[in-house]
């Protein structure tokens, strides 16, 4: 066994989305945005991007109910999950874009991304990547959401971020930064909480 599996395993939130039938840890993350800021509503349209394996999808599923929709987008295939329309795609594309639009049937109410670049180990370079794919998840969310929407990104910390962080700020009030405390100890991400979307 590896040490990476031993930390897992030990991981009291790695074991609770197990026994809870989540797909990933991170469901806690979301979960714990959510009682803070209550970005999501009942009946709310959703995007979900970096969405795999879809443990974040699972959780909007429990809190839009019947009347909501959720389009759940990875570069990855994502498991077929109840209730969500997932879509196979590079949400940078304005294709993909277009079909995530045609898909939720109009504008959206919240648009939430997990995610991440393939890490490489250099730490700046990881952050300079993460800070590229922020950059595009709010190009989606100005595209998609209705005046008033929520955003929520995940970033790597770093010199880049403030940089991000007053991009948000001009399409959206207020602006805050959370890392949950689902999130690893030596984990230096942390996220974008962004309400009041412009329009």
């Amino acid at each position: 066994m590896t040490h990476w599996r031993q930390q897992q395993g030990k991981d009291q939130y790695f074991r609770k989305a197990k026994a809870e039938g989540y797909r990933a840890r991170s469901a806690y993350k979301l979960i714990q945005i959510q009682e803070k800021f209550r970005v999501i509503r009942r009946g709310d349209r959703v995007v979900d991007l970096g969405a795999a394996p879809g443990s974040w999808s699972q959780v909007v599923s429990g809190l839009i109910g019947p009347k909501g929709r959720i389009i759940a987008v990875d570069l990855q295939e994502i498991e077929p999950l109840p209730g969500v329309v997932t879509l196979q795609g590079d949400m940078t594309d304005a294709d993909v874009q277009a079909r995530i639009v045609e898909l939720a049937g109009g504008p959206v109410n919240v648009v939430l991304s997990d995610a991440a670049p393939s890490t490489t180990g250099i730490k700046l370079r990881d952050h300079v990547l993460s800070i590229e794919l922020g950059h595009a998840a709010l190009a989606v969310a100005k595209r998609l959401l209705k005046p008033g929407g929520a955003l929520v990104i995940k970033v790597f910390e770093g010199e880049d971020l403030p940089g991000l962080i007053r991009e948000v700020k001009l399409a959206f009030h207020p602006v805050k930064l959370h890392t949950p405390d689902a999130t690893r100890n030596e984990s230096w991400e942390t996220f974008i909480v962004a309400r009041g979307f412009k329009g």
